[in-house]
């Protein structure tokens, strides 16, 4: 059997829904509000041509523009580049700059081949100046090679489920082969934003280090104007090619509600402060327009369960989760009930025999389990025997 509610959470105001809804026949559009007003923006109206705003909590897509096309993303690949050696060296590791790390092009730390380091201070070269010659050194000391680490790096990406990505370069510099979507640069950051390291560097102005040998010394400042621009900012990265324009990774933090924004291609020269707009636009959009709704809480004892040739003929039944999300007011809930009308014995305790599938806007968001309570044992022969054996015995 199965049993569809549904919940809307939109809002009372009949003049703001009437005009919502003439907005929405004409162009497909998304609200965003500033500090002074609420205001109507349409995809177009965003300099990217590929953008997505997700809750780095669920998930969930709270708007995209051309978010799962396939786009170069330039120095904000460094995002994995970073990830992956927090996780597979050690802050005192030592990196040498090869010849071929050493000639890689600007935005470049400089330094000669032979020059050694410590693999901190590495981390810091790249997220905070993006330098493309200290990417290729992590690389080489991390794998033997960049391409060891490209193979690294998507791994890592499908494990996180970014299907549409493919790595091979570890600075971004424009390579055919080298894309990912902005929905999955999005993803890969909401797994970065989970490793306190990540942050701690992105977040840092300013980092002074030397060479392991103490000959020179570099003082290398944050690049990322987004810090100092929005409240509640934790970073992320910025990036450009002459292929990818202008891109950039955001991330803030407001009202326990913590949104990851990608602008990809906002722009090439002169317009540097495109992805800025952009980002800024998305970020007043997702923290004025959503908060966190509860979606469904556990129930103990949902349903009794029809048991068929079991030595009882029914049992109870629970569901077992507590959901919730970013949810709109234009948000629509539904919730479909998959439920039997009968199960053969034998059922086992906490067997699942049923599913709630939880959808926002008509798109499936999450599934939940429907188990049985108790163990429910078969009437067989044996059963029936001892039956009738008490039955007359007693």
């Amino acid at each position: 059997m199965v049993k569809k509610n549904s919940f809307n959470f939109k809002a009372n105001n009949f003049f703001v829904v009437i005009i919502f809804v003439i907005t929405f026949v004409v162009s497909n559009v998304y609200i965003y509000a500033d500090e002074n007003k609420t205001i109507l923006i349409k995809e177009n109206d965003l300099y990217a041509k590929s953008a997505i705003l997700i809750d780095a909590e669920s998930k969930r897509v709270l708007f995209e523009k051309n978010g799962y096309e396939q786009m170069p993303m330039a120095s904000t690949t460094k995002i994995m580049t970073c990830l992956i050696a927090l996780e597979k060296s050690n802050p005192n590791d030592k990196v040498v700059f090869s010849k071929y790390a050493a000639s890689k092009p600007k935005v470049k730390l400089g330094a000669s081949e032979g020059s050694e380091f410590y693999m901190e201070d590495m981390l810091y070269s790249l997220m905070l100046e993006s330098h493309n010659d200290t990417a290729v050194a992590i690389a080489e000391t991390i794998a033997g090679s960049e391409e060891n680490f490209a193979k690294l790096m998507n791994e890592k990406a499908k494990e996180m489920g970014a299907f549409e990505t493919n790595f091979v370069t570890a600075n971004g510099l424009d390579d055919i082969n080298h894309y990912t979507t902005a929905y999955d640069l999005a993803l890969i950051t909401s797994f970065a934003l989970k490793n306190e390291k990540f942050i701690k560097i992105i977040n840092c102005a300013n980092h002074n280090f030397s060479e392991i040998n103490g000959k020179a010394n570099y003082n290398i400042s944050n690049k990322d104007a987004f810090l100092t621009m929005y409240k509640g900012a934790i970073g992320v990265k910025t990036g450009f090619t002459g292929k990818a324009g202008y891109c950039f990774v955001g991330a803030a933090k407001k009202n326990n509600k913590t949104l990851i924004s990608v602008v990809l291609a906002s722009g090439w020269p002169p317009d540097k402060s495109f992805k800025w707009k952009d980002t800024i636009k998305l970020m007043d959009y997702g923290f004025n327009n959503y908060n966190y709704r509860t979606l469904f809480n556990s129930i103990d004892n949902y349903k009794t369960l029809i048991i068929k040739d079991g030595i009882e003929k029914k049992v109870d039944t629970y569901i077992d989760g507590n959901i919730s999300s970013l949810i709109s007011d234009n948000d629509i809930i539904d919730y479909e009930y998959i439920f039997p009308d009968y199960v053969e014995a034998p059922v086992y305790k906490n067997q699942i025999i049923g599913k709630v599938i939880i959808k926002i806007n008509n798109e499936e968001y999450q599934k939940l389990n429907i188990c049985v309570s108790d163990y429910v044992k078969k009437r067989d022969f044996k059963y029936c025997l001892n039956k009738i054996l008490d039955f007359w015995m007693f």
